[in-house]
This record gives structure tokens, C-alpha cells and sequence, in this order.
């Protein structure tokens, strides 16, 4: 990460894990110290862009996501260099929607897992709430996974992220405003750090 960015954290699990919300709120919490990376998926569909099971439409899908979610990211990085960088998903996220698995997919978009992992600064993952068998339906008209595909999911996601050397799991609560408020903490204490290794640079 270039050091005189300020911090770039990437907000990703399963659907339903509450990861926007803790995102709006840190920001409010934090003013204009924060800029936030929207979800490219969600832009995407909410576009247009065609959905369809068929294998190479689910190609063609994630990899449009990924360049939306990687341009858009390097944008507010030019953007905005002394702000603190919240990440909607990130980049690594389509490994749990490519039909042909991991190594596939890295090698389709010409990357790796190690180069896309040193795009951030830390991860902060979000337990689906449907691993407590709770819906996940919401707000989010873009979110079409049933419970079983929620959870299977979230297994996908975690695998692949908890490879990052900084990487904070947030567990699923029945209460959710338990859940949020330990994200928060735990973002706060991302950021502290952050801010006093810069200091000492």
C-alpha cells in the first residue's frame, strides 16, 4: 500500500452479514476522514446488467464486477489519499461465483490471490445472518440467494479472505446491533493502528 494513503479496508462475507450498515455508520461516525467504495455488483444490477445461471454469462458477470470494483477503488484511492478507504466487497469476492473455482479465476483475470490481497490494508468479514437461519431478505432487492446459498457462500468468501494477514471476523449474533457495534470497535481499532504506524514512518 502506498504509505501516504491513510487506510484501505475491505468490508466483505456472507449476504446479509450487516456490511453496508457498519459501513454508513462508521462513515457518519468519522465525517469526511471516510470515503466508501460502493459494491460494484450492486451497481451493476441495478443498471441492467443481465443475470443468467448459463456458465459463461456468470464469466462475463464477474468479470465486469471485478474491473468495476477495481477502477472504482483506484478512483477514490486518486480521489481522496489522506482518507480512510471502506471497500463494499472487494476484489477477491468473485472467487465465490466463478463456476470453474479459484485458481481458475485468477488465472482468467490475468492476477493472483497474492496481488489482490496486498490491495488492502485489512478485512473486515461478516458472518451471514443466514448461517443463524435467519432470511436475508432486506432492503437489497439485489440479494436472490436463498439460506443454503447464503451460507454456502459465506463459507467460499471466508476461505479465500482469511488468507489476509490482517483479517477480522465478525461473528453472527442474535443481536444485531451487538454485531454492528463489535464491527465498529473493530474498524476503530484498524484505523488507530493505521494512524500511529504513520506517524512513526
Amino acid at each position: 500500500m502506498d504509505p501516504y494513503f491513510c487506510c484501505r479496508v475491505v468490508l466483505t462475507g456472507g449476504p446479509g452479514g450487516g456490511k453496508t450498515t457498519a459501513a454508513d455508520l462508521f462513515r457518519r461516525e468519522l465525517g469526511d476522514q471516510v470515503v466508501i467504495v460502493p459494491e460494484a455488483a450492486t451497481l451493476l444490477y441495478t443498471g441492467g446488467f443481465p443475470r443468467s445461471a448459463e456458465v459463461e454469462v456468470r464469466k462475463a458477470t464477474q468479470r465486469a464486477i471485478y474491473h468495476v470494483q477495481r477502477n472504482l477503488e483506484d478512483v477514490q484511492f486518486a480521489t481522496y489519499k489522506q482518507r480512510i478507504l471502506l471497500c463494499d466487497r472487494g476484489t477477491i469476492d468473485g472467487v465465490a461465483y466463478w463456476p470453474d473455482g479459484q485458481s481458475e479465476y485468477f488465472a482468467h483475470l490475468g492476477t493472483t490471490l497474492e496481488q489482490e490481497i496486498s490491495r488492502y490494508d485489512a478485512v473486515v468479514f461478516f458472518e451471514s445472518a443466514a448461517v443463524g437461519g435467519i432470511s436475508i431478505e432486506g432492503g437489497n432487492p439485489i440479494r436472490t440467494e436463498t439460506i443454503e446459498e447464503a451460507i454456502a457462500l459465506n463459507q467460499r468468501l471466508h476461505n479465500v479472505w482469511s488468507q489476509h494477514p490482517k483479517f477480522f471476523y465478525i461473528q453472527h449474533e442474535r443481536s444485531f446491533f451487538s454485531k454492528i457495534s463489535k464491527a465498529l470497535d473493530v474498524l476503530n481499532s484498524i484505523v488507530k493502528t493505521h494512524h500511529s504506524r504513520m506517524k512513526l514512518a
